[in-house]
């Protein structure tokens, strides 16, 4: 499946319910028997089959230094953090999926789905997301 961006975050985003870089937005692994419904899920309660391992807590980790910035060469927004580690993990992911946290999970919004293309195995080392240098997500409209 390929990476894509839920639908119900560009509404959330334009009703000003998403601040990407004041909220806390989190970023969980899911396994390869979670199937993302662009259109259909809205909310983390919508999220099933996430990792279960040492060394990884349920809900992800919290992003760190956010940054939303403009990028007039490619005329988009870019949405950054830096790159997400877990340590000493033993665990199997075959995707991120990254959400605002509200506490509750049935009113935490969803933002993007990001496949690894397969999955990615850690046994007691660190499993690390690096982000793409031209960011998490990038918003454009010509």
């Amino acid at each position: 499946m390929a990476s894509l961006t839920y639908n119900s975050f560009k509404k959330h985003l334009m009703n000003g319910g998403i601040d990407l870089d004041t909220d806390t937005i989190r970023v969980a692994l899911v396994t390869e028997d979670y199937t993302p419904d662009q259109d259909a899920h809205e909310y983390f309660d919508d999220v099933t089959n996430e990792v279960v391992g040492v060394g990884y807590t349920a809900d992800g980790a919290a992003l760190a230094g956010k940054a939303v910035t403009q990028d007039d060469t490619d005329n988009e927004g870019v949405f950054d953090a830096n790159d997400t580690e877990w340590t000493v993990a033993t665990i199997t992911a075959r995707a991120a999926v990254i959400w605002k946290d509200t506490g509750t999970d049935a009113t935490s919004p969803l933002i993007r789905y990001h496949d690894f293309g397969e999955d990615k195995t850690t046994t007691g080392t660190t499993f690390k997301i690096t982000w793409a240098a031209e960011g998490i997500l990038n918003l454009n409209d010509p």
